[in-house]
């Protein structure tokens, strides 16, 4: 038996009393607040469960066992725990002393394969237009950030989009807890290390994302920019490293770009506010922002918004390329909405004619011009 076979029987096992939430594919998230109170996220609502574990002590070893594969410690100097289990749901684990009621564990789960731009045009969240520009975006090396606030979707739409990558390109990517899987065979996955005991081992997302420039990237995917490392990433993009993709958490594109500029700004580079929003403002080209309705649970792109510099008033200029435009309920009370063109095209509309690029546009053509 391997020691992935192991892992699951061990875990199978622990987490018993939430192994059929793990098994249902319409369950998105697990919440265990406590051992006896239990919270599912299904298809964008959230369910109180009759599921518990026997004690906080079963609560606790479960978790410990899950830090144990993943070769990291729990205990009262160490009681957080981001981990993954073997089929690549993430696992965030809190324990007491830093949980006041006992351990809390929450369980984010994955589609095997991840989901396809395809999956969220069912779904509603994308327009084939939509799909379309990104795609296009995508291999015109455009530097994309995905906003959005927590649970929105922003790692599943990251992975979707990043298999816009052509094959042959040689991709890195760069994640806290490792999540995303890519159909390109030329892939080189990075995962932040907490270090042991002794705080030796540690490997940050900057220091992930330094190595990753001397890899020979065509692409940089960063699953989620939260401190210094901004800086970095900005000014790769500068430098010659385009097609990069990212999230952030924000809940408007305005809101992204200054949060990477005041990530920027945490660097221990020492950097006047102006410089650090001039190349926030010079390196990203489009902000797409996912939102989550608490009407019917469902998570929708609201605005793809390309990036203009900065305004005579030094602030950000921005000008939305589509919008969500929201059209009622139908008969179950799901929303009923379009990601629609706004009428405004990027200013890099005559690039993909100029590079030959004629064969992918079939639905945007609204947002293209003819060189010529």
């Amino acid at each position: 038996m391997s020691r992935e076979e192991i892992f699951r029987s061990s875990i199978s096992y622990f987490l018993s009393p939430i192994g059929p939430y793990l098994q249902d594919d319409s369950v998105t998230e697990i919440m265990v607040n406590r051992f006896n109170q239990i919270y599912i996220e299904r298809r964008g609502q959230i369910e109180k469960t009759d599921a518990r574990f026997s004690s906080e002590d079963a609560l606790l070893s479960a978790v410990r066992n899950v830090a144990q594969w993943v070769g990291r410690g729990v205990d009262e100097t160490h009681p957080i725990l981001d981990a993954r289990l073997p089929d690549g749901s993430r696992v965030h684990a809190i324990t007491p002393p830093g949980a006041r009621q006992g351990t809390c564990l929450t369980i984010r789960k994955f589609k095997a394969g991840g989901l396809t731009l395809d999956d969220l045009i069912g779904f509603g969240s994308l327009s084939v237009a939509a799909r379309e520009f990104l795609e296009i975006c995508v291999r015109l090396h455009k530097n994309i950030i995905i906003s959005g606030g927590t649970g929105t979707g922003k790692t599943s739409l990251l992975g979707a989009v990043a298999l816009a990558v052509p094959e042959g390109e040689r991709i890195v990517v760069i994640e806290d807890t490792s999540e995303l899987k890519l159909s390109q065979e030329h892939c080189i996955y990075l995962e932040v290390q907490q270090g042991d005991e002794h705080g030796k081992g540690i490997l940050t997302i900057r220091d992930l994302f330094v190595a990753s420039l001397r890899m020979r990237p065509d692409r940089i995917i960063v699953g989620e920019v939260r401190g210094g490392e901004a800086l970095d990433m900005v000014q790769s993009m500068l430098s010659g490293h385009t097609g990069s993709l990212s999230t952030v958490h924000a809940n408007s594109a305005r809101d992204a770009l200054i949060r990477l500029e005041t990530l920027s700004l945490m660097s221990d580079v020492k950097l006047p506010v102006h410089v650090a929003r001039a190349q926030v403002a010079s390196a990203i080209h489009l902000v797409v922002q996912l939102s989550r309705f608490v009407e019917d649970g469902s998570r929708k792109i609201t605005r793809i918004t390309e990036i203009h510099g900065l305004n005579p008033e030094d602030q950000y200029e921005l000008k939305d390329l589509f919008s969500c435009n929201m059209r009622g309920k139908d008969k179950e009370g799901k929303l009923i909405a379009s990601l629609d063109p706004t009428g405004i095209r990027p200013t890099f509309a005559a690039e993909p004619i100029s590079r030959g690029m004629q064969q992918l546009i079939k639905h945007s053509q609204l947002l293209w011009t003819d060189p010529a």
